[in-house]
């Protein structure tokens, strides 16, 4: 598969396929978070669990809902309404995992398609509102993501092949 994809080839694939996807950015971003906090990586791991889970991509959702324009909320209601062959996770429930899964299937077709400055705009509202016992966190770009070696992942702005 090349990327990026065109818009209508994003919205061809299956929203579970998209959840897969943006679960994958997400966390990425998040490890790079907590790599940023200077802590060890017992507490590295700690902190981004904390903010990946399904609960806390339900909550990520609603943070940035009012951004959202019609396709991106359509995109969201497809993701939040596909049935996973599993239940929800023990520390969720099923609602937080939906929301969660559509979050996902967002942040993968902004990913899928190189939408970077958009999906820079999501990441940052989210880091925006974290709850205030958590410290700070830089923005990490693309390069800062992969040491400057060959792949494909999206930040700050940039689609870095």
């Amino acid at each position: 598969m090349k990327l990026p994809l065109t818009a209508a080839q994003a919205r061809n694939l299956n929203p579970l396929q998209l959840a897969f996807i943006g679960d994958a950015v997400y966390n990425l971003y998040m490890r790079i978070i907590s790599l940023g906090e200077g802590r060890g990586v017992r507490q590295m791991h700690l902190g981004t669990t904390r903010r990946v889970n399904a609960a806390a991509q339900a909550h990520a959702l609603r943070l940035v809902m009012d951004m959202l324009n019609e396709e991106e909320l359509e995109l969201v209601r497809r993701g939040r309404n596909a049935h996973p062959r599993h239940g929800a996770p023990r520390s969720a429930t099923s609602a937080q995992y939906s929301a969660s899964t559509g979050f996902e299937a967002l942040i993968g077709f902004h990913h899928l398609t190189g939408q970077t400055e958009r999906l820079q705009a999501l990441f940052e509202q989210v880091l925006r509102h974290q709850t205030a016992h958590e410290p700070p966190n830089p923005t990490p770009d693309a390069a800062s993501l992969n040491g400057g070696a060959s792949s494909s992942i999206v930040l700050k702005g940039k689609y870095v092949k």
